[in-house]
């Protein structure tokens, strides 16, 4: 069968996304090229907020009206709690956010007319962690590893505890195993992500944890550049910077989730950090990691969110002075305690709010920028854009240089200027290394 693809949501569901089509492909069936009919149109839904589930029930629409004829699938964690409510979207066969061979093996059957045999389980059952291929279909830069599913945090904005279930880790062997086999394949920079991998080997306690796991990937692939997805402003410790400061493969781009800047909103939040301490694992990052980009999330408008707090979390954006900001206005995810939360912001003050911090975000992003210029630094180049190459350096700046035929190699770039979101390199003689 030829299969067609839509991705909502965060990286974990990129990776999964990438690993089903892996999955089907070594089955024998094949993904769509641009303008082809598809027998199947897969949606992989998101639900961490009331606008991500709006958005994944678009999409099944949209799949469903442009592609007559199709079968059109459904997985990831809005189907794993609203099966109903995806099965009254049109959805032909519907999975959650686990089993995806028995998904692979669902589709086979309802191309072939006849009934799948999985169903959607219990996520707060899970105990076990499912260890799906990494890598991809196309191209050999950049690959994601997920080492970790689940979450028990249960912030009060949050529902996806209950679509993902407790955390599991993917055993330390399995993990270091799997970049392996990547850096044979020839990839050139790793991504390592999960629903929250700070909490990386809790169930395990005493075990490996998540430095264990960076230190253990980190060494077992010293040519390829590591990246980290987002971790808890708890995870940063004295002993988090010491012991990972040695690896030169380990990219100084740290995502540290905030949320908000203000102490009584994180409090209602029911995150389990305050501005002193996030801003400890800022200046402990700094100390140790020169120049490392430190990027965030803010939700704006969170229910009783005063005027004065908001400013508190704007002056807290400039005193951390992040590389980036990605800023959310609060839209309510029915079934958490936030959306029953008295005082919620009205939705055009959310507006103006996300409005205010995205225009502080560009002004941050700038200056960040701006610091990079005169610096050389070794950029991965990954793609052209009429006549010039754009790649990302370790801390996760965009550079384009005039040329072209430098896809997946690491190159010297002085760079010169920005332009918009972008700097502007001059190519240095010779590949680089990392």
């Amino acid at each position: 069968m030829i299969l067609s693809f839509k991705t909502l949501g965060c990286k974990a569901n990129q990776f999964e996304t990438g690993a089903l089509q892996m999955l089907l492909v070594e089955r024998g069936h094949r993904i769509a090229q641009h303008g082809e009919t598809a027998d199947v149109v897969v949606v992989n839904t998101c639900t961490v907020t009331g606008e991500a589930s709006r958005k994944s029930r678009q999409a099944i629409r949209r799949a469903r009206a442009e592609h007559l004829g199709c079968m059109v699938a459904v997985c990831g964690c809005l189907s794993q709690l609203s099966p109903e409510e995806v099965e009254a979207l049109g959805a032909d066969l519907i999975g959650g956010t686990g089993g995806r061979a028995a998904f692979a093996e669902d589709l086979e059957r309802i191309v072939a007319g006849e009934s799948p045999q999985s169903a959607i389980d219990s996520a707060c059952d899970r105990s076990e962690f499912e260890t799906l291929p990494a890598g991809g279909l196309e191209g050999r830069i950049r690959a994601l590893v997920k080492v970790q599913d689940g979450c028990d945090n249960f912030c009060t904005y949050c529902i996806i505890p209950y679509a993902r279930g407790p955390v599991r880790s993917m055993p330390l062997d399995a993990a270091v195993a799997q970049t392996q086999d990547l850096a044979e394949a020839g990839y050139k920079e790793l991504v390592i992500t999960g629903i929250e991998i700070s909490s990386y080997g809790r169930e395990w306690e005493p075990g490996p944890d998540v430095i264990d796991l960076i230190e253990s990937i980190c060494t077992a692939v010293p040519d390829l550049r590591v990246r980290l997805g987002s971790l808890e402003p708890r995870t940063v410790t004295a002993d988090f910077c010491d012991r990972l400061s040695i690896y030169k493969n380990l990219c100084p781009h740290f995502h540290l989730s905030l949320q908000s800047g203000s102490n009584e909103t994180l409090r209602r939040m029911g995150r389990h950090y305050d501005t002193g301490r996030y801003l400890e694992s800022v200046e402990r990052l700094r100390a140790v990691f020169p120049n490392c980009a430190i990027t965030t999330d803010l939700i704006a408008g969170f229910p009783g969110e005063s005027a004065a707090e908001f400013d508190r979390s704007l002056g807290f954006l400039r005193e951390c002075a992040f590389a980036a900001v990605h800023v959310f206005p609060y839209s309510a995810r029915t079934g958490t305690q936030a959306a029953a939360y008295p005082e919620q912001v009205p939705k055009a003050e959310r507006a103006r709010r996300a409005k205010l911090a995205g225009e502080l975000a560009g002004e941050l992003r700038r200056a960040w920028l701006m610091a990079q210029v005169g610096q050389t630094m070794a950029v991965l180049f990954e793609t052209e854009i009429n006549g010039r190459s754009q790649g990302n350096t370790p801390n996760y700046c965009t550079v384009s240089v005039p040329g072209t035929g430098l896809g997946n190699q690491v190159h010297s770039v002085q760079m010169q200027n920005i332009s918009g979101d972008v700097l502007i390199g001059d190519l240095q003689v010779g590949e680089s290394a990392l």
